[in-house]
């Protein structure tokens, strides 16, 4: 492995690092009976598992992990060591740690039209709080979703969704759309139609989805919003939709309370639907 390999790998990860300590929020619970070291670790490892670090990238560094997470470089030494215990990662003197772990989940295909009405009917279910649509760079997760370079502004879109039957708030959703669209992504539009419907009145019409679903610890402000304790197990919908010429248009991280929201499927022999 050449010199100019392993520093363009290890880039990438101080990439990705920059990229998300520019959202200013400290994801960890300094407080709480959770080990900084294994909340790290699981962070790190939800990552892996949901693809959002592939296998063969690079992680980043002790000393980087020690700085983003404002933790000592020992701390940070344990979680990459722990990872490598569990064979997520492998680490090697004057290379680094990379990704080892690949996934065993093939995409299963289903109907994008009744899942798409199954989304609106939903959307239609439940009233939504429009907390924020703001113009940001777009984070290195992000650009590589909607394939443009990080950094490129976007805009980015935060609700909460509650039950219409009920006062209790059951999803923390996060939305990037490329700047372009930012006249039809307003707080205005999305707090009267889901933003799927918005999208698709403005001429955006999905043609195919990415859809990848994993449970998280709720974090960050998605504690407070939906009155959840921290490290509490959330559902996360991770979904990239795409037009006719396949160019990502949306990408949503949807966060929903594990006690509050289930998924159905009704399965049919095949031939039968």
């Amino acid at each position: 492995m050449s010199q100019d390999y392993q520093r363009s790998r290890l880039s990438l990860a101080s990439a990705v690092l920059r990229a998300d300590k520019q959202q200013g929020k400290d994801v960890l619970d300094r407080e709480g009976a959770v080990p900084l070291y294994h909340q790290i670790y699981l962070q790190l490892r939800d990552e892996i598992l949901s693809g959002q670090r592939a296998y063969g990238s690079a992680m980043p560094t002790e000393q980087e992990l020690a700085q983003f997470y404002d933790v000592s470089r020992i701390t940070a030494r344990r979680v990459l060591n722990d990872l490598a215990d569990q064979h997520y990662v492998e680490r090697r003197r004057r290379v680094g740690t990379r990704v080892i772990f690949k996934s065993p989940a093939k995409p299963i295909e289903a109907n994008l039209e009744q899942a798409y009405d199954s989304l609106i009917a939903f959307g239609e279910g439940t009233s939504v709080h429009v907390m924020l649509v703001e113009e940001v760079a777009a984070p290195a997760r992000v650009a590589t979703s909607l394939r443009i370079a990080p950094g490129t502004p976007v805009i980015r879109s935060v609700r909460v969704r509650h039950l219409d039957d009920e006062n209790v708030s059951i999803g923390y959703i996060v939305s990037y759309v490329p700047v372009d669209l930012k006249d039809f992504v307003t707080k205005e539009k999305l707090s009267g139609a889901p933003i799927l419907k918005v999208l698709d009145a403005a001429g955006y019409h999905p043609h195919r989805a990415e859809q990848t679903i994993n449970a998280v610890l709720a974090d960050g402000e998605m504690v407070g919003m939906l009155d959840v304790a921290g490290n509490s197990a959330m559902l996360r919908i991770t979904r990239t939709v795409f037009d006719a010429q396949d160019r990502p248009f949306l990408l949503t991280y949807a966060h929903y309370r594990a006690d509050r929201f289930h998924i159905r499927m009704d399965l049919h022999e095949p031939g039968m639907g």
